[in-house]
């Protein structure tokens, strides 16, 4: 009998690469790891893992558990599901980016709560590749993601993706630019401080082709994670940068200057994700539902 939870362990270092890897996601030494699968050896009956140099890859039996690993454990998942029955009740984990989650996740789960309260949200601030890697490794539930036009990502191969919304990518100017008419020109910033995301690098590399596009190479200052701070620092007269429309609605700092950059549409494209043993999970459509009402997107 093949063990389920050493069975997760071979996928993970199918996913991972490394002994040490699979260990520090696991919450094992890498010691442990390896004995769980060498025992997985044993109840297997084949060789699943050859070394090589100091590391070790699947073998080809290795490889094929591994495919029938990723049947077998979303199979156990969506059993677990149906036996909990139609009614969302229990808990569910979600990763999610602050700017979504400020603006639409937030109401959605207090009308989700509110609907059936024995259902519990748990939310977890990540960014995109962050929220990715949670749901893939089953630490959440249902993530959250986003694509910028100008920096598309790779699908999420196995996993469930619905669309929910795209919002226009805004330029947010110091009070000096108030009598700058709309669109502006990015070749009017090429001599800015430009302020840019430091945990991710996507908010980097829109501003970078973006204005490669206008022919320059952007100057950035300060980078920052927070788009209220963003804005505050962008009211101060500290420099200029992008910021997504929700960001905008949340913020307090009146004093921006908003305009659309010249030039073809920037858009933020957000989606959910949920691994597809999950995706007609009561918990998960209670709370996808709250956020396409049109209802509550007119208000949130």
């Amino acid at each position: 009998m093949i063990d389920l939870a050493r069975l997760r362990l071979l996928r993970e270092l199918a996913r991972r690469g490394t002994m040490t890897a699979v260990a520090a996601a696991s919450g094992l030494t890498s010691s442990a790891v390896s004995q769980q699968l060498a025992t997985l050896e044993r109840e297997a009956r084949v060789a699943l893992l050859e070394r090589v140099g100091r590391r070790v890859r699947l073998t080809a039996e290795g490889a094929r558990l591994v495919r029938h690993a990723e049947t077998i454990l979303q199979a156990v998942e969506a059993a677990e599901r149906d036996l909990a029955g139609d009614a969302p009740r229990g808990v569910i984990e979600i990763a999610c980016f602050p700017s979504f989650a400020k603006a639409r996740l937030i109401p959605a789960v207090i009308r989700t709560r509110a609907r059936f309260p024995e259902l519990q949200a748990v939310i977890h601030e990540m960014e995109p590749a962050e929220a990715v890697e949670a749901l893939r490794d089953g630490h959440c539930d249902l993530a959250f993601s986003f694509a910028y036009t100008l920096v598309p990502r790779p699908d999420a191969a196995g996993l469930v993706a619905q669309p929910l919304l795209e919002e226009p990518i805004r330029l947010a100017l110091p009070p000096a630019w108030r009598d700058e008419p709309d669109p502006v020109d990015l070749r009017r910033l090429a001599d800015q401080d430009w302020i840019v995301g430091s945990r991710q690098a996507d908010d980097r590399r829109l501003a970078e082709r973006a204005c490669a596009a206008a022919g320059f190479a952007p100057r950035m200052t300060h980078a920052v994670d927070d788009y209220d701070l963003e804005l505050r620092m962008v009211a101060a007269g500290l420099g200029v940068g992008f910021v997504p429309e929700l960001a905008l609605q949340l913020s307090g700092a009146t004093e921006v200057v908003v305009r659309t950059p010249a030039g073809p549409p920037l858009h933020r494209s957000i989606q959910a994700l949920t691994r597809s043993a999950l995706a007609a999970s009561p918990m998960v459509r209670a709370v996808l539902s709250e956020l396409v009402r049109p209802s509550a997107t007119a208000t949130s």
